[in-house]
């Protein structure tokens, strides 16, 4: 078997690193051939890479849902009538999923809404905030599906009361994540009442100790909650930079697709719906989590 796997990152980003390794060892796993895209976080090109591999005929392709469902489900109706199987991570397809499940579409991933609500409601009783405080959100409004956990984020911390400002995440910061220092030192620069900061971008969290040391705030003078594992997320927590993170656990998802495709061509399995993510880590168990980020497992 054949399998074509967006892994969505550039190459080497840290969140897309660990999805690949999932995927790797699945295919390695179950004999499968593998061929790994990138697209650097840009739905356009998500959607180029499909058409990409649909050319090729392989017998699976995986993607990204971030482009959506009226960008893809046309797509992947096409694949399915070629008899190539397609599953999902990291965004879900819904309006996809409720045609071509049985069919061996599915999908891996956490519910992009909830996890937003989930971090949101677990920030707010770990740094005890009150009602007024400022809140800042970091993070994606303007892609279908993806940006569902942005928008839960803030909708959890208004109804809490708090002041919420949100900064959207450019392409290039997207696709570079150093580039977000200049813009976060000059956010902290004009709101210095700031509490709490919330990064809705596994490659940005990554990047927070270094931000915040440019921008001379001392560790845990913030409370800042991200999402998704990298020996740099490890870092920061352990020096108190990152207090949580939200650990939607994208090895499984590489993992776990690569063998919805193989289950659903050999033996006609329709599609699973997995949700990946589970819990959080912090400092008091980042001692246990932190050698498994240094291997690109969590």
């Amino acid at each position: 078997m054949s399998i074509w796997f967006d892994v969505g990152g550039p190459v080497g980003g840290p969140y897309a690193t660990v999805v690949q390794n999932g995927a790797v060892q699945a295919a390695e796993d179950l004999s499968v051939d593998l061929r790994v895209m990138y697209s650097d976080w840009q739905p356009q090109k998500m959607v180029e890479n499909f058409k990409q591999a649909l050319a090729a005929k392989p017998t699976g392709i995986v993607v990204m849902g971030h482009p959506g469902d009226s960008a893809f489900e046309p797509l992947v109706d096409e694949a399915f009538s070629k008899g190539i199987k397609v599953t999902s991570v990291d965004t879900a397809l819904p309006e996809t999923m409720a045609t071509q499940q049985p069919n061996g579409f599915g999908y891996v991933g956490v519910s992009n809404a909830d996890r937003g609500i989930h971090l949101a409601n677990q920030a707010l009783r770990d740094g005890k905030f009150k009602a007024g405080d400022r809140a800042l959100v970091w993070g994606i409004k303007d892609i279908a599906e993806r940006s569902d956990s942005t928008r839960g984020l803030i909708s959890t911390l208004e109804d809490a009361g708090l002041n919420v400002d949100f900064i959207q995440i450019s392409p290039e910061v997207d696709k570079d994540p150093s580039l977000g220092t200049n813009v976060l030192s000059a956010y902290l620069a004009r709101t210095p009442d700031v509490k709490l900061i919330m990064v809705d971008h596994g490659a940005l969290t990554s990047q927070m100790g270094n931000f915040l040391r440019n921008a001379g705030v001392r560790p845990s003078e913030l409370f800042v909650a991200g999402f998704s594992l990298s020996p740099a997320t490890a870092d920061a927590i352990k020096t108190g930079y990152v207090q949580l993170v939200a650990d939607s656990q994208p090895y499984l998802m590489g993992y776990l697709s690569v063998v919805q495709v193989v289950l659903s061509t050999r033996y006609g399995f329709s599609g699973l719906d997995i949700n990946t993510g589970a819990g959080f880590v912090n400092a008091a168990n980042i001692d246990f989590i932190a050698p498994l980020a240094a291997k690109g497992i969590r």
